[in-house]
């Protein structure tokens, strides 16, 4: 049965060039985290290389791999070993020349119990991710694990309140946000801080109007004209910021979370249950 208390685990480093040295750096931190008492533990998205979508390249498609494939194996049998619940981006090659930027859950028994494709791709200077990526096509699913019922997203999608909400609708506790978020070299100081800032304003929203713990984990570094601001953190189900990682060190962010709270908190500001979807219009 799921417990009411869980313990979450984001890690955040810096990715290098090339995808084996990653893996490695990733399963010993994720051992790491384990070791101070996480249960579920989440990695950055696109962890196993550098954020390639910054360039248009086809050298970085040699990196696509099939879900299943060796890198959820071998996370897979990590799960079981360590009895941990592992959120897992990667690179996905599907069929037909399909390509996405996804994620799996593998549950503490080592069965992956479900997957997403990122719905929403920025095109923007140094994320080029359509270049890349198809849309995700899988939706917006809810997956029980061993700890509790969880979501995830990928970073773009954070700045939609509907991705939240739906996810929240479908009984999650928490939602996780894997990202690579941050500043291009031409940015300014102001405008730096400003984007940052809207950036944590906007997933601890969601985690207020829909009564769930939000838990977004970045890369850290500088790769080409990117600086990856790192400054991954667990919020409460009121926006309370339980916990937070600095712009640029290696850290495993680990906090306990209550999911008690949830209940307790959609009581006092019940916003799901007086939502007036009789009057609303896309």
């Amino acid at each position: 049965m799921p417990k009411n208390k869980v313990t979450i685990g984001l890690i955040q480093f810096q990715a290098e060039h090339w995808p084996a040295h990653n893996l490695l750096r990733a399963v010993r931190l994720v051992q790491k985290a384990r070791k101070q008492g996480a249960e579920i533990i989440c990695l950055p998205e696109l962890f196993k290389s550098d954020y390639f979508p910054q360039h248009k390249s086809q050298r970085p498609f040699e990196w696509a791999e099939k879900i299943p494939g060796s890198t959820s194996r071998l996370f897979s049998d990590l799960a079981c070993e360590l009895k941990a619940v592992l959120i897992v981006p990667l690179f996905e090659q599907s069929g037909k020349g399909r390509y996405y930027n996804s994620l799996i859950v593998i549950n503490a028994d080592g069965k992956i119990v479900g997957q997403y494709r990122k719905m929403h791709l920025p095109n923007d200077p140094g994320f080029y991710e359509p270049y890349y990526f198809d849309k995700g096509n899988l939706g917006f699913e809810v997956f029980q694990t061993a700890y509790g019922k969880i979501g995830a997203l990928i970073c773009w999608d954070q700045w939609f309140p509907e991705a939240a909400l739906t996810l929240a609708l479908s009984g999650a506790q928490i939602i996780f946000y894997p990202t690579a978020i941050g500043w291009h070299r031409r940015q300014k100081p102001k405008e730096r801080l400003k984007e940052k800032t809207a950036w944590e304003i906007i997933q601890r929203s969601h985690a207020i109007s829909n009564g769930v713990f939000v838990a977004s984990v970045n890369r850290i570094g500088r790769e080409g004209k990117l600086t990856f601001w790192g400054s991954s953190f667990i919020s409460g189900p009121f926006g309370e910021l339980l916990g937070q990682a600095s712009e640029h060190k290696e850290e495993i962010l680990i906090r306990a979370c209550d999911l008690n709270q949830i209940s307790k908190v959609r009581r006092d500001w019940p916003f799901l249950k007086e939502r007036r979807t009789d009057a609303y219009k896309n």
